[in-house]
């Protein structure tokens, strides 16, 4: 019987006792349960919450995936009824700007680039495999933001 556990780097499960992954190629130095989510959807806009409160969710759940060891978290944040980008939309990228900066998160990837046509998200796509399931994938889709814990 094969153990599996999850890489650090990509969050895939790999066997343990592997001295680097299969996926993402990183060196395998600690091991822990594969139990975490693999990715979570987080819905940003739902009860039309004004910007300080969808920023103070995103904080929030931010942690609470980080504690779940989950490694991607998929924001909905809506595009905006105006036609140019919604407020929410604006400020929670400029949020996951500067926590990139700070070195809060990894990485993220705006919707309209989460494709297997875009160098970034092809890129992705090759760290978390199983993000190719997600029905996103390849519809530009200006209201979603994925986040790389």
């Amino acid at each position: 019987m094969v153990t599996y556990v999850c890489c650090e780097v990509c969050g895939n499960e790999r066997p343990a006792g592997e001295a680097s992954c299969p996926y993402c190629g990183a060196a395998c130095q600690r091991e822990y349960a594969a139990s975490g989510l693999q990715y979570k959807t987080v819905n940003l806009e739902k009860g039309m919450p004004l910007v300080r409160q969808a920023l103070a969710k995103l904080d929030q759940e931010l942690i609470i995936a980080r504690t779940e060891h989950c490694r991607v978290v998929l924001l909905i944040h809506g595009y905006g009824s105006s036609g140019r980008g919604g407020a929410i939309k604006k400020e929670v990228r400029a949020q996951l700007q500067f926590m990139q900066s700070r070195g809060r998160i990894n990485d993220f990837l705006g919707g309209e680039d989460f494709s297997t046509r875009s160098g970034r998200g092809r890129q992705i796509l090759r760290r978390f495999p199983f993000l190719r399931q997600l029905n996103d994938l390849n519809r530009a889709n200006r209201g979603i933001t994925l986040v790389v814990l």
